[in-house]
């Protein structure tokens, strides 16, 4: 078993082949049965056991255990990609901090760490911290760079898909930079880019709260306000990038200057930076949004208050996005996230309240569901892990060989 070998499957050219069309597809799922794979894969069961057949021999494929799926009798064996065929790095480029995740191919996280910066920190600062925490990342472990099979980049704001250059609206000081000139020359290994909130639609619907839906939006509230638009089970990117972008759809034309450098953005209402700031006025000392958070799960009213406001503002943006798109289900990400109900239930209201369709007008089938994301603070992270998993050139349009 080797890199070369697992690369060549996941290639293009190789989904015409049944090995091929089964690496891909436990790449892209973790861990299925052959049933699983036969159905998932459009391929005969008897063409599935065949070419399992090839990949076990080859080491290739493995068992994991059994999975009944919920029937009635002998249960299914699941089978993933052998962990030690390669590794997957996934890393954060976020406004406020820079997050690198290794996970192997069978979907394990070996390794998770961050480290906090100040805002609108240097590209070239970015650079040097993200070459050292991969160097870290893998120091002590059997597994190797060598065995690397790509690295997926989320980045705190638009890319360009056909550059790979940053846009206006996230990270201010890298704007017009070449994402893959900067981190190219790191890893020789597929690169794979997209922004944050693209990225953690992938996670949700790969291990999170989307997890079968293939028509979903991603709402993410934090110190900035993103978003993603999923159909047919692909991420919507727009021609230029900017699809999803919900922060930065103009509500009041004459209202403050966004950081985009428009004005009356969604995100200056919504985002939660005004709300820290009274936070740390109130304790008189810097805080983060998690800090408020957990203040507020412990029982601090201010803290409490400042979340319920800043849903009640989500709300109202939801109340725009559902209008256009009336979707079936709606994952809330970001840290503001973590506050559960406290965010949860403003939101849902205010939601409500500025919809066009009520809930009293559809059936329960027919309503648009909320729910909080599943994950708390790696969510982005680990959509660029599954950037690599995923493993598909047409849907990045950021591949660098």
């Amino acid at each position: 078993m080797n890199k070369i070998e697992l690369k060549s499957l996941l290639t293009d050219q190789a989904l015409g082949t049944p090995a091929g069309r089964i690496v891909r597809t436990l790449s892209e799922r973790g861990s299925l049965s052959a049933a699983q794979l036969a159905r998932l894969t459009g391929l005969a069961k008897s063409t599935v056991s065949t070419a399992l057949s090839e990949l076990r021999r080859a080491d290739m494929v493995v068992e994991v255990g059994s999975d009944s799926g919920g029937s009635v009798g002998r249960p299914a064996t699941a089978l993933t990609l052998n962990p030690r065929a390669g590794t997957c790095i996934g890393v954060l480029v976020g406004q406020t901090e820079i997050q690198v995740i290794v996970a192997d191919v069978s979907h394990t996280v070996l390794s998770d760490h961050s480290v906090s910066l100040e805002p609108d920190y240097p590209p070239e600062q970015a650079q040097d911290i993200v070459r050292q925490m991969i160097a870290e990342a893998y120091a002590g472990q059997w597994h190797s760079p060598a065995g690397l099979l790509g690295v997926g980049i989320a980045l705190g704001g638009p890319v360009n898909p056909i550059n790979g250059q940053v846009l206006r609206g996230g990270l201010p000081r890298w704007v017009g930079r070449d994402v893959r000139a900067m981190f190219g020359p790191m890893f020789d290994a597929p690169l794979f880019f997209d922004n944050e909130s693209n990225c953690a639609a992938i996670a949700e619907m790969t291990w999170g709260a989307a997890q079968g839906h293939d028509d979903f939006i991603v709402l993410t509230l934090d110190l900035g306000v993103g978003g993603a638009i999923v159909s047919g089970g692909k991420v919507m990117r727009g021609i230029a990038g900017g699809a999803g972008e919900f922060g930065h759809v103009v509500i009041d034309p004459d209202g403050p200057l966004c950081r985009c450098g428009n004005r009356g953005c969604l995100e200056v209402y919504a985002n939660f930076r005004p709300y820290l700031a009274e936070a740390e006025e109130r304790f008189g000392e810097p805080l983060r949004v998690n800090d408020v958070v957990r203040r507020a799960l412990d029982g601090d009213a201010v803290c409490g208050a400042l979340i319920a406001r800043a849903g009640e503002a989500g709300g109202r943006g939801l109340g725009l996005i559902g209008s256009v798109f009336n979707p079936s289900l709606v994952v809330i990400g970001g840290r503001l996230a973590m506050a559960g109900d406290m965010l949860m239930s403003p939101l849902s209201q205010s939601f409500e309240r500025y919809s066009l369709i009520k809930r009293e007008d559809v059936p329960e089938e027919a309503r648009t569901v909320l729910k909080r994301s599943h994950f708390s603070e790696n969510g982005a992270c680990m959509g660029a892990v599954g950037l690599v998993l995923r493993h598909r050139r047409h849907e990045t349009a950021m591949h660098l060989n």
